[in-house]
């Protein structure tokens, strides 16, 4: 009897043994990398840093722009003559009382079978008159938000520029401003900022005013008749900015205006399913303005000379969802303008004297 319970015993004992093993061996494979396989990359966007292609495009970019830069009159004038004959827009970029009368029908340009009658409500929020007519400006600037600015010192060279040009609401203190300054004269405003940060302004909107004291009396374009979801919040914007009498000076895109900027530039070769708002205010820009400057504008995650990682904004890395802006593309058409010598895009650091 004894010796039966001693087997029995041994023979439990080997197999708990066993088992254990078993139970050790698969808990450390699930630890580790499978010895034939190699596990597959996530989704996540790849940095530049690893990417060849993106090497070897920041190479032919470079090699593009160290030519010794010189503004020819003649390639800007023609460039500009083809953009303001296509485009027209001192008279048409922005909605007015003058360019769009009462009863006027608006087609919006992200949504071409959504139109919208122009009542006493609607026209009463236009401009009521023309806002660049007839005025150009020798020198601006057009100030992109990518991270190639940060730490760059340019503040103060955009800051000399008689006309300033920002995109998106972006921030302007807590030390950016060394780099980015803060003359403003006109800044945009995407829609989705005031859904997703100011909740469509249908809630307390004294952060949203308070945050625009940066920008002064500057004035605030709004893509309002793009999409239908972008006209309400679009108009509490210029409401909440009227009942808080704010300095800041409201005013909308004429959808008709993005529509033939769309088309000019499909004609150039430009392949995108939106404009992106930088090309868009560079496009404004090279109309209303002699010598056009640009900072900010570069589509690649790594910096060009040090090649360290950028963030893809100057004041976050905050990557967009959806892709619909072909922005290495734009880049390339932005830089062959640079290399004609139709306008001047900076790359590296400014010199505290840099002008």
């Amino acid at each position: 009897m004894r010796a039966q319970l001693l087997t029995l015993m041994i023979t439990l004992i080997f197999l708990g043994s066993v088992v254990t093993t078993l139970v050790l061996y698969t808990l450390d494979n699930n630890n580790v990398e499978p010895h034939l396989k190699k596990p597959e990359k996530k989704n996540s966007p790849q940095s530049p840093a690893s990417c060849k292609d993106c090497r070897e495009d920041i190479k032919k970019a470079l090699q593009l722009y160290s030519q010794v830069w010189k503004k020819d009159d003649d390639n800007y004038q023609k460039f500009r003559s083809q953009l303001s004959h296509k485009c027209h827009g001192l008279e048409k970029a922005i909605l007015t009382q003058t360019n769009t009368p009462l009863g006027s029908k608006l087609v919006y340009d992200g949504e071409k079978k959504r139109t919208l009658q122009v009542n006493k409500g609607i026209f009463s929020t236009f401009a009521k008159e023309p806002l660049f007519s007839n005025k150009t400006w020798h020198t601006c600037a057009v100030v992109g938000n990518g991270g190639i600015v940060a730490n760059s010192s340019c503040g103060k060279t955009i800051d000399s520029a008689q006309f300033v040009i920002r995109c998106n609401l972006p921030p302007l203190s807590n030390g950016y401003e060394k780099h980015v300054g803060v003359r403003t004269n006109l800044v945009t405003a995407n829609p989705s900022i005031l859904l997703e940060k100011y909740a469509a302004l249908n809630e307390r909107r004294r952060s949203f005013v308070e945050n625009l004291r940066s920008y002064g009396d500057s004035m605030l374009l709004l893509p309002a008749f793009s999409y239908g979801r972008n006209t309400p919040v679009s108009l509490r914007a210029l409401y909440t900015i009227e009942d808080f009498k704010s300095p800041i000076r409201p005013v909308f895109f004429n959808p008709a205006y993005l529509q033939s900027l769309a088309v000019f530039w499909r004609s150039q070769g430009l392949k995108a399913a939106r404009l992106s708002t930088g090309i868009i205010m560079t496009s404004l820009a090279l109309e209303l303005c002699e010598n056009l400057n640009l900072y900010g504008f570069w589509p690649f995650s790594i910096h060009p000379y040090s090649l360290q990682d950028l963030t893809n904004h100057y004041y976050d890395d905050r990557k967009t969802k959806v892709k619909v802006h072909a922005m290495p593309d734009e880049f390339n058409f932005l830089l062959r303008l640079h290399s004609q010598g139709v306008l001047r895009l900076h790359l590296g650091d400014c010199e505290p004297d840099e002008k």
